[in-house]
C-alpha cells in the first residue's frame, strides 16, 4: 500500500486504499478467486455487492492497477452510476469506450489482457432503461470488454444483467481486520489514541472500513489525543453510559418518562435514527424472553426500515 508522498489533505480512505490485491485486508477467498480467474485469462463480467465500506471498489481498482499499471487511462473506464445514471451515459460514454478500436496495438500492458475494463460503481442507482441498454452493450462487446458492476443491493439490477455476471457478496469486515487497519493508520499518521478508542471505533464502524477511517481522520483534527469521547462526538452515536441510562428508563419507567428522555437527547443534537440504531443493538444483548425481544425488535424495525 503506497502512502509516501501523498498530499497531507488527501482523505485517508484514498490515501490508504489498497493498490494491489495483496494489500486487501479481508475477503481473501474472493480475492483469491478473482486472482485465479485473471491469471487464467478467464475473467468474467463481475457483480460485486454488499454493504458500504466493505472493499468492493477497492478490490476491483486494485485488480485494474495490477492488470494495466500506468496505462489504466487507456484501458479502464470508471463511472459512478449515482451521478451518471441515465441512458445517455450508457450510449455515449460506455458504448464509445467499449467499441473503440486499436487500443491494444498501442498499449503494451494490454497485450497480456486482451480486453478493456468498465467499472460501474453504485450500479443499483441506474434507471431500468439504462440497465436494459447496458445489457445489450455487455452482450455486444464481451469479446473486447469486461464489465464490473459494484452495488449495495444486487436485487435492484435487472435479472438480465445479474445472470451475465459472476457474483461476489462482500460481507461487513470482521472486527480484527478493522482494528488492524486502524492501528496501521494510527502508526503511519503518528496519532495518539486514548484507552479503548481503537476498540470503540472498530465497534462503531460495524464492519465499514470507509466509515472507520473517515471518523478517525475527523477525530484526529479535533484534539491531540483521540479518545472514546472524541470518537462518539464525531459519529453522533450515544455514549455507552447514555445509552444504558436510556435503556433503563425505557424499560423500567412509564411512557412519559421515556418520551422525555428521548426528547432530551434530541435537544442535545442526537439524531432519532442513531438513537434507535444504538438501542436496537442493546436490545439484541438483553437477557429476556425471546418473544419479548421479538416484539421490541419488530416495532424497532418498523421505524428503521
Amino acid at each position: 500500500m503506497e502512502v509516501d508522498g501523498q498530499a497531507p489533505s488527501l482523505p485517508w480512505i484514498e490515501k490508504y486504499r489498497p493498490q494491489t490485491l495483496d494489500d486487501v485486508v479481508s475477503h481473501q477467498d474472493i480475492v483469491a478467486t478473482i486472482r485465479r480467474l485473471r491469471d487464467a485469462e478467464k475473467l468474467p463480467h463481475l457483480l460485486l455487492f454488499g454493504p458500504a465500506g466493505t472493499g468492493k471498489t477497492s478490490v476491483i481498482k486494485a485488480l485494474a492497477h495490477e492488470m494495466y499499471g500506468d496505462q489504466s487511462a487507456a484501458c479502464l473506464l470508471e463511472l459512478n452510476a449515482s451521478d451518471d445514471r441515465g441512458i445517455d451515459v450508457v450510449r455515449d460514454q460506455i458504448k464509445t469506450f467499449a467499441g473503440s478500436r486499436g487500443i491494444f496495438q498501442s498499449v503494451s500492458t494490454a497485450d497480456k489482457h486482451q480486453y478493456k475494463l468498465v467499472i460501474l460503481d453504485e450500479a443499483d442507482n441506474m434507471t431500468s432503461t439504462a440497465q436494459m441498454a447496458l445489457r445489450r452493450i455487455i452482450e455486444q462487446y464481451s469479446n473486447t470488454t469486461r464489465f464490473c458492476l459494484v452495488c449495495n443491493f444486487a436485487n435492484r439490477l435487472i435479472p438480465a444483467i445479474r445472470s451475465r455476471c459472476t457474483k461476489f457478496r462482500f460481507r461487513p469486515l470482521d472486527t480484527p481486520a478493522v482494528v488492524s487497519m486502524i492501528n496501521r493508520v494510527v502508526s503511519e499518521e503518528s496519532l495518539t489514541m486514548g484507552p479503548g478508542a481503537v476498540a470503540a471505533l472498530a465497534s462503531l464502524s460495524r464492519g465499514d472500513m470507509r466509515h472507520a477511517l473517515n471518523v478517525l481522520q475527523a477525530a484526529s483534527m479535533q484534539a491531540s489525543e483521540v479518545t472514546i469521547d472524541t470518537i462518539y462526538a464525531v459519529t453522533g452515536n450515544l455514549p455507552p453510559d447514555v445509552a444504558a441510562s436510556l435503556e433503563v428508563t425505557l424499560f423500567n419507567q412509564d411512557y412519559g418518562s421515556g418520551v422525555r428522555a428521548v426528547n432530551g437527547l434530541l435537544e442535545r443534537g442526537y439524531a432519532l435514527r442513531d438513537i434507535c440504531a444504538d438501542l436496537g443493538e442493546r436490545v439484541m444483548g438483553l437477557k429476556c424472553p425471546p418473544i419479548a425481544k421479538a416484539h421490541v425488535l419488530k416495532e424497532h424495525s418498523l421505524y428503521m426500515y
